[in-house]
Formats: C-alpha cells, sequence, structure tokens
C-alpha cells in the first residue's frame, strides 16, 4: 500500500473515518442486540452526596448514561462520585479527572438538560475519540523515525486505525489517552525533547498502569549514552551522569501511579471508616493496586487457567501470536545483524545519530535527529554515502550478508532493516505478551498488545 501525497493528513483522515465507523457500528449493534453487560443500568446514588450528585440521581437522559458499559462504569462513577470504594481505585484518574474538566467547561451547558452523568458519557466518547486520531498521527510520525520507511509507516498507521481493540479506543476507556501520552511521549524521546517526553509519558501512567512500563525507554537512552561515553569518548564522569540522569527521568514516569497508591493508602489505610485494617494495609509495601487486581478480579500467575475460560484464550490466540510471530522474527533479524557487524559498532553507529534520517515526502522535510544522539561526528559523516544508497541495497538477501561481511554497504543495509532502536519495543512487547497470557485475563491482550504489536 503506497501512502498518499501528504502520509500525516493521510492517516488522520483514515483515523477520523475509522471512529465513524466504529462508532456508528456500535449505535447500530445498541438497536438491533439486547446489551451483553447489564451493568450500566445500575446507578445508585453517591455515599458522599452534594448539589449535583443529588440532582444527577434521576438521570433524565438514561439512553445517554447507558452508553458506559463494563470499565466505563467505573471510570463515569469516580468522575461522579469519587473514589468511594477499594475496588474504584483499580481506575487511575486521569479519564476521570479530564471527564469532570469537560462536563464543568466545554459540556456545562448540557448538564442542566442531560445531567452530569450523562454529560460524563459524552464528554468520555468526545475526548477519546479526539485523543485517538492525535495518537494515530504520532503513530505515524514516531513510525516514520524507527522505521525509516514513510510507506511502511503508512501502512503500520493504516492497521493501528483498524486494529481488533478499536471499539475501546471509541468508548469510555483509558486506552485512546493511554495511547496519546505514550505515542506522543516516544516520538518526543525519539527527536530529543526529552522534557516534553518526560511529562507525556508520566501522564501515561496515569492513564493505566503498565504506562509506568514506558521508564524503560529512558533507561534503553542511558545505557546507549554511557556506554558511548565509556568506550568512544574515553569519559567515565559523561557515563555516570548519563546513568544518573536516565534514572531519575525514569523515576519520574512513576511518581503519578505511585502518588495515586499514596492517595488510596490515606483514604483507606488512615481514614477509612472500617473498623479493622485491611490486609494490603499491613503489608510492607501496601501496594493497593495488585491487591484490587488479584482479590476483586482474581489476577495472578496461571490463575485464568482454566478449562471454561478456553473460549477466551482462543479469543486472544490471533493477537498473541502475530505478537509471538514479531518477537521472533526480530529475534532472528538481530542474530543475523550480531553476525555481520559488532555490537559495539552498532551501538556506536546508533548514539551518533544515523538511526534517524530525512525522507523526501511532504510531511518529512527536515532532518529529525534522534534523543540518542550527541554532535554528528566525522564517522557519522563518512558514511552519509552509504545510506543514501539504501534504496538499493534493501534487496540483497542475507545469503550476501554472510558471504560479504566486509562490505561496509552490507552492514549498513542490515542495520536498516534490523534497527538497535527497534529493541525496547521488542522487549515492551515481549513482557505484555508474556503478562497477557500467564497473569491478566487473557482476552484483554486484545487491547494491551495491540499497541505493541
Amino acid at each position: 500500500m503506497a501512502p498518499p501525497p501528504s502520509p500525516l493528513a493521510g492517516v488522520v483522515r483514515m483515523a477520523v473515518a475509522s471512529r465513524a465507523l466504529v462508532l456508528a457500528l456500535s449505535l447500530l449493534s445498541r438497536l438491533l442486540f439486547r446489551p451483553y453487560d447489564t451493568s450500566a443500568s445500575l446507578h445508585p446514588p453517591c455515599l458522599l452526596s452534594s448539589n449535583h450528585t443529588a440532582a444527577a440521581a434521576a438521570d433524565p437522559a438514561p439512553s445517554v448514561s447507558s452508553l458506559a458499559v463494563w470499565d466505563g462504569v467505573h471510570f463515569a462513577r469516580a468522575a461522579e462520585c469519587g473514589y468511594e470504594y477499594e475496588q474504584s481505585f483499580a481506575f487511575l484518574p486521569l479519564l476521570p479527572a479530564c471527564l469532570v474538566l469537560l462536563a464543568r467547561s466545554l459540556f456545562a451547558p448540557l448538564v442542566p438538560l442531560l445531567g452530569y452523568r450523562a454529560v460524563f458519557v459524552i464528554s468520555g466518547y468526545v475526548l477519546n475519540n479526539f485523543a485517538f486520531v492525535a495518537a494515530a498521527a504520532y503513530f505515524y510520525r514516531l513510525s516514520v523515525l524507527i522505521l525509516k520507511s514513510p510507506s511502511a509507516a503508512y501502512r503500520a498507521s493504516v492497521l493501528f486505525c483498524f486494529n481488533p481493540a478499536s471499539v475501546f479506543y471509541s468508548s469510555l476507556y483509558s486506552e485512546s489517552l493511554y495511547a496519546l501520552f505514550s505515542l506522543g511521549g516516544l516520538f518526543y524521546l525519539f527527536t530529543g525533547a526529552n522534557t516534553i517526553a518526560m511529562i507525556m509519558l508520566s501522564l501515561s501512567g496515569s492513564a493505566r498502569s503498565n504506562g509506568a512500563l514506558n521508564a524503560g525507554y529512558f533507561c534503553f537512552q542511558a545505557l546507549l549514552h554511557a556506554y558511548d561515553a565509556t568506550f568512544q569518548k574515553k569519559r567515565p564522569i559523561l557515563a555516570v551522569q548519563a546513568l544518573v540522569t536516565g534514572f531519575l527521568r525514569a523515576v519520574f514516569i512513576f511518581v503519578p501511579f505511585f502518588t495515586f497508591q499514596a492517595y488510596g493508602y490515606l483514604n483507606i489505610c488512615l481514614h477509612g471508616n472500617s473498623e479493622e485494617l485491611r490486609p494490603w494495609c499491613k503489608a510492607k509495601v501496601p501496594l493497593l493496586y495488585s491487591f484490587i487486581q488479584s482479590q476483586y478480579w482474581g489476577v495472578g500467575f496461571l490463575r485464568y487457567f482454566q478449562v471454561k475460560q478456553l473460549p477466551n484464550f482462543l479469543l486472544a490466540s490471533p493477537v498473541l501470536s502475530l505478537a509471538v510471530y514479531s518477537i521472533v522474527h526480530y529475534t532472528k533479524m538481530l542474530r543475523q545483524l550480531f553476525e555481520s557487524a559488532s555490537i559495539h559498532e552498532l551501538i556506536i553507529s546508533t548514539v551518533e545519530g544515523r538511526s534517524i534520517e530525512a525522507y523526501e515526502s511532504s510531511d518529512v522535510d527536515t532532518v529529525l535527529k534522534s534523543g540518542f544522539s550527541t554532535r554528528v561526528t566525522n564517522k557519522a559523516q563518512g558514511h552519509a554515502d552509504v545510506k543514501r544508497r539504501k534504496s538499493v541495497a534493501t534487496e540483497t538477501d542475507s545469503a550476501s550478508i554472510h558471504n560479504n561481511r566486509s562490505n561496509d554497504r552490507t552492514v549498513e543495509v542490515n542495520k536498516d532493516l534490523c534497527p538497535i532502536l527497534v529493541l525496547p519495543f521488542i522487549l515492551h512487547l515481549s513482557f505484555m505478551t508474556f503478562t497477557a497470557f500467564f497473569v491478566m485475563h487473557v482476552q484483554v491482550s486484545i487491547n494491551l498488545v495491540c499497541i505493541k504489536a
């Protein structure tokens, strides 16, 4: 599939069209079929009533409120009533906070007509669909940087727009916000805007718990810089500085998640109404999130391996198979890469900025420098001619790599086919795939692994 003349604009149009299609199919299915989930109709009054919650108890627009189903019920409830119950803390605060902000500003005129509950639902649908379109744009721009091919990035973006988890990105779920801040943060990280990247990746951790894993990308960046400072520049002090900086940035990514856990500890363990202290409050590391997942949803290693869950394993098998295939395929390419060049040369070439290039396309018209790069050295400039011949050399097969190991051009081609910069993404995907299959409810892998696969 060849990209249009303006690939980024094409991706945005594709994302908008995919959201319109998903919403249309969702509404059509609600008209034709009875909803499987019946929790949407359960709206008890808030435990701590206020002016707007008391008025919302009548729910003047139940047809709109019923659009919040499954996890959406919990997010809407948190926005309306706050975190009332222990299990409510499994739903991180970014989406509820955004719902409250929109309901009290942009959609405030609708509150007297529809009530707060319906307005929270409308706010969530509008927010998440706009966030998905922005996430798709970041996905394409990040893919261009990593894959070094606008056409491949465009194809990947089309698959992202029509991925199996599309309905979650257009519903009252946190997937769209997580995708926006995760993909946006990684894009800015790989273009050198580390401060913006740090802020966006930390926000991804306040949307979904797995956002904390994005700290690993800063660790990867720090290790590359430390290796370059130690073995190339022979300056150990710079290596220590890179490691300390990377560690601090990684810690910053964890701050929102652990701050929310501390908030739960204060509300339940220190200021709770229960006479008996909850079991997790007595732990040496009182982590509320893991306790909730285990206690209320049965999440744990091999706990989902039951005969009755076989249909869910079958449901998740396509996306998990794709993830495993991607991991195995990259591993094979990485082995070929190490056979054709030394690890030292690959790392140094990545740090020196040969990983990010300019592309002759309408939306990428400047040279983007990698966030992992330092000043371009003479050695990197010496390889510029080799890189310009990439389009001719990409047809070289693996056999020629083994027969011409001394040929710099062949080595460079293999780097392009299997860049080192893909490694942290594969490690992230591997961890999520393992966790989805062995620990979580396996059907959730459809919307967790999809963004990485």
